[in-house]
């Protein structure tokens, strides 16, 4: 039986590669995926077959990707950060009875609210949720349903596709929405511009400050919760374990 590998390449940078995904690629035949995450991982298997497509074509994709492992060859898919986490591990296994056969397997990766949250220090110390405000394939009803039930529950947010050119606004209307479910103006917020790649940014900001911030879709944010703390320019969530020790 052949294998397809659905990849998470963390970040993107080779440091990135879990030891798992690493063996998954060198053991794959052919490499697929988005143009921009193959162009990542490609130089380091110089060797192998790859097929690519642009943006909005990830059907056609994954239907490649089991065609080709059914054919006869082992085939790594790459997604960015963990291919369970917005990526595609979940449209093959939905495609997968259609491809009898064919083995998936699943190789975590880092995803951004890890690696990013590394970068600011600790935000995610302790429950938090992760909304992508993309509206491509969810209605921006829900997604403002979401917001406003994280909110209510004070969890610390990390927000995925926060800003393009068409949803110029999405990250301003958020912090509204959360505003007006309570969050103090003062909130420890914070965001990372091209995690773990050239160029990599961050900031640690209010609330107040983060609703006017420009952004785009290579960045991640994070949005504290009551508790979360500035602390020597580090967002941190504590987890509480100063109630339970001595300080």
């Amino acid at each position: 039986m052949n294998t397809l590998y659905v990849v998470g390449l963390g970040p993107g940078k080779e440091e990135f590669l879990t030891g798992q995904a690493r063996k998954a690629l060198e053991q794959s035949q052919v490499l697929c995926g988005y143009t921009v995450y193959v162009d990542l991982v490609a130089p380091l298997f110089p060797e192998k077959e790859t097929y690519t497509s642009p943006m909005k074509k990830e059907l056609d994709r994954c239907r490649w990707a089991m065609e080709t492992a059914q054919s006869g060859k082992d085939v790594a898919l790459v997604c960015s950060g963990d291919a369970g986490v917005y990526g595609m591990a979940g449209l093959l296994l939905q495609l997968s009875p259609q491809y009898p056969g064919v083995e998936i397997e699943v190789v975590a990766g880092v995803t951004a609210a890890l690696s990013g949250g590394a970068v600011l220090g600790a935000p995610l110390g302790h429950d938090f949720c992760v909304i992508s405000l993309s509206d491509l394939l969810t209605p921006w009803e829900m997604i403002e349903k979401r917001l406003r039930c994280a909110a209510w529950g004070d969890f610390c947010l990390c927000l995925y596709n926060p800003c393009s050119h068409k949803r110029a606004d999405y990250l301003a209307k958020a912090c509204d929405i959360l505003l007006a479910e309570g969050k103090s103006p003062d909130t420890v917020c914070g965001w990372v511009r091209n995690i773990g790649r050239d160029g990599q940014s961050a900031q640690v900001l209010s609330l107040k400050e983060l609703r006017d911030a420009k952004l785009d879709m290579f960045t991640t944010v994070f949005i504290g919760s009551s508790t979360t703390q500035e602390i020597s320019g580090r967002m941190v969530t504590p987890r509480g374990y100063e109630k339970k020790c001595e300080w």
